[in-house]
């Protein structure tokens, strides 16, 4: 780095080289800290393009006085990359408030004074793991979420349940729901016509305080094995009421979805409770379920369906597709909606049987009276097919990841999903409609 272009800001350490190959410690997580220089087009137009290009240098140098056990190094113009341990999960987040404090003080470059905006965020693993490329993707997908809503955001790498011991994990589950240690993300779905947020669903997550968090494909399983899954997802239920109703306050009326184990279909004593909640709170929720989850007990669940419906919630078929889909049950279900898996739409623009596939469940829905979901949904492309396709709903990435519940207010204030729609009209479609119509 020539002294010529660039020196240190009082308080920086001395030029030793942007990159520590140290971590040090015996610690039991892993931190991937991002930070990226979320004014770098201001700054290159201030001290020109040269320089400009030096200021991720500069920023892993300061960050390398910070953290001299940590992997340091610039990855690009705009970003630098931290790789550190710590001894608990709450350390990434006094790093975090370190980095956004240290980062506040002006740098100078080419003998100017200049200041960056960082946008902070970060990943964090349990040792030991064996993913560092699934590591990195969830760092990354942080910074994404960060750029959005505007503060430090922090993604956890999910523990594999298989490593736990299921009975240890069980306990601590209903701990968890005793004490409110769960939390709920929630993902909006958007009607592509009417091009505004229909409805979310409801997501729930849980940050063990040991191992970090856990994927609910793992600890949903074991809840159903240990017989908790009632009070787990009246817990869900009452969490989601009381923030539909503060979303209704907000001025965003919306009907939240809540995913809905097929064991509690044919269980009168869940159905009694939940009816009640719904009741006594005059919620507008709705019920997902899978297809699949009816065989179990066929003429218990479509009955105990019906009797939510009756009580105004609104029931829609997840993962269609994914399983083995029978149109005898299918037909019975008073669904509203038809959730198309995204196993189909993350193939739809590169596969040839998968937009038959998707086109011939869409015009089944509709023969049903049925509106169609579809999702995960990532590229513009994907939903500028689905629309001539005539799918009435779209969720995923594209639109939003799962976030939490300030982060929705601040989406539906500030109506994020319209550029996204707009991007994907019939006049960008292109080779899609050909494909569509094939």
């Amino acid at each position: 780095m020539n002294d010529d272009l660039t020196r240190f800001a009082p308080g920086d350490p001395a030029p030793v080289g942007h990159e520590r190959q140290s971590m040090g410690g015996d610690s039991s997580w892993q931190f991937l800290i991002l930070i990226a220089i979320g004014n770098f087009a201001t700054l290159r137009r201030h001290i020109g393009r040269e320089q400009s290009a030096l200021l991720a240098e500069v920023v892993a140098a300061r960050v390398t006085g910070l953290f001299p056990d940590a992997v340091v190094r610039s990855t690009s113009s705009t970003q630098v990359e931290i790789m550190l341990l710590g001894a608990e999960r709450a350390a990434v987040d006094v790093h975090l408030a370190v980095l956004a404090t240290a980062l506040a003080r002006p740098f100078t470059v080419a003998g100017q004074p200049c200041r960056i905006e960082p946008v902070l965020a970060a990943a964090t693993a349990m040792k030991p793991h064996e993913d560092d490329i699934r590591l990195l993707e969830e760092a990354e997908q942080a910074l994404a979420d960060a750029h959005i809503e505007c503060r430090s955001v922090v993604r956890d790498l999910a523990v594999r349940v298989d490593r736990l011991d299921r009975i240890t994990l069980a306990r601590d589950l209903t701990h968890a729901i005793e004490h409110d240690a769960l939390f709920v993300e929630y993902q909006p779905k958007v009607h592509v016509r009417q091009q505004r947020v229909c409805s979310i669903e409801a997501l729930l997550r849980w940050r063990h305080p040991v191992h970090g968090m856990i994927s609910p494909v793992e600890f949903i399983p074991v809840a159903e094995e240990s017989r908790i899954i009632a009070p787990l997802t009246l817990w869900t239920m009452r969490r989601v009421i009381a923030d539909q109703r503060r979303l209704d306050q907000a001025g965003h009326p919306q009907r939240i979805f809540i995913n809905i184990s097929g064991i509690l279909l044919g269980d009168p004593d869940f159905v009694r409770r939940a009816c009640a909640l719904v009741r006594d709170s005059d919620a507008c929720i709705g019920f997902e379920i899978t297809e699949t989850s009816v065989i179990r007990d066929p003429e218990s669940a479509i009955a105990n369906l019906q009797t939510f419906v009756d009580m105004g919630i609104a029931l829609a078929i997840d993962d269609y597709g994914a399983g083995l889909s029978s149109l005898s049950y299918l037909k019975q279900l008073p669904a509203c909606e038809l959730k198309i898996d995204k196993l189909f739409i993350t193939q739809l623009t590169s596969s040839n049987r998968d937009p038959l596939i998707v086109r011939s469940t869409i015009d089944l829905a509709h023969a049903l009276e049925m509106e169609v979901v579809a999702e995960g949904v990532e590229t513009p492309a994907a939903l500028a097919l689905l629309t001539v396709m005539g799918c009435d709903m779209v969720q995923g990435y594209l639109i939003s990841r799962p976030i939490g519940f300030d982060a929705l207010c601040q989406f539906l204030d500030e109506q994020a999903h319209q550029a996204v729609i707009e991007r994907a009209t019939p006049l960008s479609l292109g080779r899609f409609v050909a494909h569509a119509r094939a």
